[in-house]
């Protein structure tokens, strides 16, 4: 439908789509003539009785929203068109309410469209269509001649010259009218998109409101591709190591004639086995932990902090579970902040806070440590990283961190479930 109206309203072709066109402009003149007697009852009564004239108005406000369906349906019958709406008022049914809703500017913005706006695009649309009335009466006039008695043709032979440059100026007008009939639908059309529809403060509040949800998405079905990796992992290349590992393991125990060369190639290979495994367990861990899914954010975390080798107190104290991507991002940051105070820090305890505050989840990270953690030097790792992954779910990350510690990291996260 908007391929035909895009191809309607493309120049260079000036007959294609002329008859929607031209349909769309004879349908417009009654509903832009529509509010005319309402206004000349309005001047009347400005004229002799002052105190009637509230009611013109107030009548003007009661049938836009009924022209409003009609030139939506005009645009969408003919030439395919949806005109955008603007956003509905609150629902009610008290005075309150009503009040609102003659008070919002979009229906004081559709009432100027057919109040001011119709009436002048009516003119013109008497306009264009008297020049196509003009253009295929003098066009065709040889036809009108042909139709009048041949007696009449015959003693009157002037008409031949005459006839002819008003039929080549219908002609002209012919091809003209085209042109003038797809100018005045774009002019329409775009003061219905603004007057009719959503001002531009809506459509930018639509439009954050969809990349919002967009990026939603992206963050949830980027969390359910960790969740799937983490899965094939386990069920698959996980498995096949820890069953190779315990082959090599017999081998070992129950092949005791090998040679040297062969055992020792034997225990190798056995401990490399092993390592993979421990490798990628920790890959599985970073990618979603089986833990956070099946027992949430206190039992993950607890994880984490046992295997660390320095000691981390944890406590989480949630009134309901958040999202899981939520979930998922609280986690890997205190998984992150932990690893860095390991790496970095040289603490000898830290201490992990986790509490739901109305709609709001805090996670504090704090250790003993050196501090001098600078989120400015991170370079887009570290805590760079997790200030945007942060970032990503509308959170907010800051680091107090001065020389000689302590490191306080705080991190707010939504918690909505």
């Amino acid at each position: 439908m908007q391929l035909r109206t895009r191809l309607q309203l493309m120049p260079g072709r000036p007959f294609r789509g002329a008859g929607h066109r031209t349909a769309l402009v004879a349908a417009g003149v009654p509903l832009h003539l529509a509010v005319i007697p309402l206004w000349l009852w309005l001047a009347g009564a400005l004229a002799g009785a002052p105190a009637v004239t509230p009611l013109p108005v107030l009548l003007t406000l009661a049938v836009t929203p009924l022209l409003n369906v009609g030139q939506r349906r005009r645009y969408r019958a003919l030439i395919g068109k949806d005109l955008p709406r603007p956003a509905a008022p609150g629902p009610g049914r008290t005075w309150t309410s009503a009040l609102r809703r003659l008070t919002t500017r979009a229906l004081w913005r559709q009432t100027c469209y057919h109040a001011v706006a119709g009436p002048l695009l009516a003119v013109l649309d008497l306009a264009v269509l008297a020049v196509w009335a003009a253009a295929l009466t003098a066009a065709s006039l040889y036809v009108w001649i042909w139709a009048l008695p041949p007696q009449w043709r015959v003693t009157d032979l002037g008409y031949t010259t005459q006839a002819a440059y008003i039929t080549a100026g219908g002609l002209a007008l012919l091809f003209l009218a085209p042109w003038l009939t797809r100018a005045l639908v774009r002019l329409d059309t775009r003061a219905a998109e603004v007057l009719l529809g959503p001002s531009r403060t809506e459509k930018l509040a639509r439009r954050v409101a969809d990349l919002a949800e967009s990026r939603a998405g992206v963050l949830d079905a980027a969390d359910a591709e960790r969740r799937r990796i983490e899965r094939d992992l386990h069920d698959g290349a996980q498995q096949r190591l820890v069953a190779l590992a315990v082959n090599l393991g017999l081998a070992k125990a129950t092949l005791g004639d090998l040679p040297a060369d062969a055992r020792k190639v034997i225990d190798e290979a056995h401990r490399e086995a092993k390592e993979a495994i421990a490798e990628l367990n920790d890959l599985v861990r970073g990618l979603h932990p089986a833990v956070l899914e099946d027992r949430g954010l206190d039992a993950a975390l607890s994880g984490v902090a046992a295997r660390l080798p320095i000691p981390v107190r944890v406590a989480v104290d949630l009134p309901r579970r958040p999202s899981p991507t939520v979930e998922a991002v609280a986690y890997f940051v205190v998984s992150e902040a932990l690893t860095n105070v390991v790496k970095h820090a040289r603490a000898t305890r830290a201490e992990v806070t986790v509490e739901g505050t109305g709609e709001r989840m805090l996670v504090v990270v704090a250790d003993d440590g050196a501090g001098g953690a600078d989120l400015a030097a991170a370079g887009g790792t570290g805590l760079a990283g997790l200030a945007k992954r942060v970032a990503s779910v509308d959170g907010t990350f800051s680091c107090h961190s001065p020389a000689g510690g302590p490191t306080v990291i705080t991190v707010e996260l939504p918690c909505a479930p």
